[in-house]
């Protein structure tokens, strides 16, 4: 349990009873183009589109709004490949080029949009920007979109975090600090991603790469990777 400014009891379990989907967010200005992970994303109004999204004031992308005043909404789907997600959810635009080895297109307002594992995209111009404190909401109009695939399943935070095992970054809305969350004890060994959080349970497995409950983490491959952001077992340290 955590307490809030008022000392009264909040259960953090039920903020993720709260739905929300998972898309990346992109920019450009000038010569720069970055993108980041998103699950603060969701339509505000149909006459004319809009959308509106949250973005931490540290993020490089956050910057690049800013300057532009464009955006791009790349919706993922269910199955989006996890080194995916660890590259635009948890390593930084300032550090590498995140577009570098994924399919993407330049948009009409010079904006990147990701397509690389995307079933539907929105280019879209800022609107209004309303300063959260440690967060940025833009109100975008949407200027182009497009389709990718009809059938296609979006991913959801809930498949991301129950599924994939995944947890929100720092930098998230909805990043919740664990120190706040009472975890269960076993006596089992598991061990902790130093870049995503990502926790390994030998009594789970890995589902992600077919790793049947019961392999313990020495058991593993040299070449296992996290399921959550992709770097290798050097990452992870036992808990």
């Amino acid at each position: 349990m955590a307490t809030n400014q008022n000392n009264k009891q909040i259960n953090v379990e039920a903020f993720f009873k709260i739905s929300y989907g998972l898309y990346v967010v992109s920019s450009g200005s000038g010569s720069k183009i970055n993108g980041y992970v998103s699950n603060a994303v969701f339509q505000v109004t149909s006459e004319p589109a809009q959308f509106a999204i949250c973005c931490n004031k540290n993020n490089f992308t956050a910057e690049l709004i800013k300057e532009s005043k464009l955006l791009s909404i790349s919706v993922l789907k269910k199955d989006t490949d996890s080194k995916l997600l660890g590259v635009f959810g948890y390593k930084s635009g300032r550090d590498i080029d995140k577009f570098e080895n994924v399919k993407y297109m330049t948009g009409v307002t010079g904006v990147p949009i990701l397509l690389e594992d995307t079933i539907a995209w929105f280019e879209c111009k800022v609107t209004q920007t309303i300063d959260f404190g440690t967060h940025l909401l833009f109100s975008a109009e949407i200027i182009e979109n497009n389709l990718i695939d009809s059938s296609g399943e979006p991913l959801t935070y809930a498949y991301y975090r129950d599924i994939k095992k995944g947890v929100s970054p720092k930098n998230a809305p909805t990043y919740i600090d664990k120190g706040h969350v009472q975890a269960a004890i076993s006596d089992a060994k598991k061990y902790k991603c130093q870049i995503c959080g990502y926790i390994y349970d030998p009594a789970a497995g890995d589902p992600e790469h077919n790793i049947s409950a019961g392999t313990d983490f020495a058991a593993l491959s040299d070449d296992w990777a996290c399921p959550v952001c992709g770097v290798d077992k050097s990452n992870f340290e036992i808990l």
